[in-house]
């Protein structure tokens, strides 16, 4: 007996020694790679003072005092960056370059501020919160659809965005959880009791959700090893938050790889000379006015804190049954995404809700071309699961071919606890003969998009980072090949955007203010 446990001690310690080898390997690689990375630019590197933080909520409680302060710290970003940068052919593409075409300046209004839009007599509020690394661009064009629809409209610039990447270095969630709340008691307190709603994409659904947990009245308590950081950003005050309406999650970050726990290590390891450059998990020249290319390991260290919080918010509620009275939720979603993990939508949030009031609206990869050998992800067994599963006590949309051989595209629904479609419509459209499926980033976007449509707009000298077809020798374009492959807009975002005005529109009535 004696010599078999010696034997299983050996192996053991063996393995522990092979797997610290082997962690210690991939560190090194990890640390090579990242060195020979280009070059860090000054705006990786300031530091803006005036930024909003959560230690300042206190201070900085109203719109009117964030959008003093966002003044500020475009001003500072104006002196200490764009001021700093040359000019000239070179820098044509550069959006830290004065007068360039990336220039985000040269475009009225500035979509990286802060933006409202105020009907004569508005029915209700939405507030519109925008994912890490981009900035209130990214839900423009709902913003402008719903306050057409007679919507007052609050577009957000969060904390760290809209200025310089650098800004991702010490962002926290809970800074943007605080302007969240401050976004959202703005709202209420400018409609006189009517309701509000909340679009959130990416990172901004995992704010629309912690934020909904705040307002329904969880403390956001953790048990267990769980620390106070973990929790919602102010829960003291939850009593003090409305309630929305409605939720619309584009692409939301509700779950992500537990390997974003590793970036707290690169990020504590850039702080040491000469590896700055750790601090960063993509470093890409900027040429995208409204989004950052380069993302940095603190903010995948953020989304991964706030999503791991949410869940487990949402699964101890949950623990008691089905939660009741949520926000009536509508999730959009493409089956393919590589940036979220679109089960965590099911698994983290819809299936843990009260069976009727909520609906997932997702979009099937192109059928039609699943046929060729180029394609190495087919999503059959998820779409066909769910859609299978009479158990879910959510509604689906599914938006995909009418048959896998037909590029025609229709949406197929089946209510909360049935696998039985009881109905399908016709999108009046096929997929685009280039498109194999849409993207985490292209949901909110339409394909008149001036600046990611599908194409360039009329007006010469902007950047355009829509639908291009460029062939030629690799090396030559500064911008990324696969950036370019990446689908920028939704072929189909006409559909879902009558489906989410739809959706607002229903939880807005019950109230009454529809026609006030």
């Amino acid at each position: 007996m004696m010599p078999l446990v010696r034997f299983l001690g050996r192996l053991l310690g063996n393995l522990g020694i092979a797997l610290f080898g082997a962690l210690v390997a991939a560190v090194l690689v990890y640390v090579l790679w990242a060195r020979a990375q280009p070059p860090l630019q000054l705006w990786h590197q300031v530091a803006l003072e005036q930024e909003f933080t959560a230690a300042k909520a206190e201070e900085i409680a109203t719109l009117d005092a964030y959008r003093a302060l966002e003044d500020r710290v475009f001003a500072e970003l104006d002196a200490e960056v764009y001021a700093q940068v040359p000019t000239g052919p070179a820098q044509r593409l550069n959006r830290f370059s004065p007068g360039s075409a990336s220039d985000p300046r040269r475009r009225e209004p500035n979509w990286n501020r802060t933006f409202e839009l105020i009907p004569e007599r508005p029915r209700g509020g939405v507030l519109l919160l925008h994912g890490m690394s981009d900035g209130p661009y990214s839900l423009r064009a709902l913003g402008q659809a719903l306050h057409a629809q007679g919507y007052r409209v609050l577009g957000l610039r969060m904390p760290g965005h809209g200025t310089a990447p650098a800004g991702l270095l010490d962002v926290t969630w809970e800074d943007m959880a605080a302007a969240t709340q401050l976004g959202a008691r703005h709202l209420a307190d400018s409609l006189d009791g009517k309701p509000i709603h909340i679009i959130g994409y990416s990172t901004g659904a995992a704010l629309a959700l912690d934020y909904s947990l705040d307002a329904m009245g969880d403390s956001g308590a953790a048990s267990g090893a769980d620390s106070g950081a973990d929790s919602g950003a102010d829960s003291g005050a939850a009593a003090e938050l409305p309630v929305p309406a409605s939720l619309v999650l584009v692409s939301p970050a509700i779950g992500i790889t537990p390997a974003a726990t590793l970036t707290r290590w690169f990020a504590l390891m850039s702080h040491l000379p000469g590896l700055e450059q750790l601090a960063w998990t993509t470093l890409v020249p900027e040429f995208d006015p409204f989004n950052y290319n380069a993302f940095s390991a603190n903010a995948s260290l953020q989304v991964h804190r706030m999503t791991r919080a949410t869940t487990r918010r949402v699964r101890r509620l949950a623990a008691e049954g089905p939660i009741e009275d949520f926000p009536a939720t509508l999730v959009l979603l493409s089956v393919v995404d590589a940036t979220v993990s679109p089960r965590a939508a099911v698994d983290n949030l819809l299936g843990h809700l009260a069976s009727g009031r909520h609906e997932l609206l997702l979009y099937d990869i192109n059928r039609e071309a699943v046929t060729s050998p180029l394609i190495v992800t087919d999503t059959a067994a998820l779409t066909k699961q769910l859609m299978a599963d009479a158990s879910l006590p959510f509604a689906i949309t599914m938006v995909g071919n009418e048959s896998a051989a037909d590029r025609r595209v229709i949406a197929r629904y089946k209510a909360p606890g049935t696998a039985e479609v009881v109905r399908s419509d016709n999108l009046s459209g096929t997929w685009p003969d280039d498109t194999i499926s849409l993207s985490h980033v292209d949901l909110p976007f339409p394909p008149d998009d001036p600046l990611y449509g599908r194409y360039p707009p009329q007006e010469p000298g902007q950047v355009f980072l829509g639908q291009l077809a460029i062939r030629g020798e690799r090396g030559v374009l500064k911008i990324p090949a696969q950036w370019l492959l990446r689908l920028r807009h939704n072929p189909f975002y006409d559909y879902q955007e009558r489906r989410v005005l739809d959706w607002i529109d229903q939880a807005n009535a019950p109230t009454g203010n529809a026609d006030d």
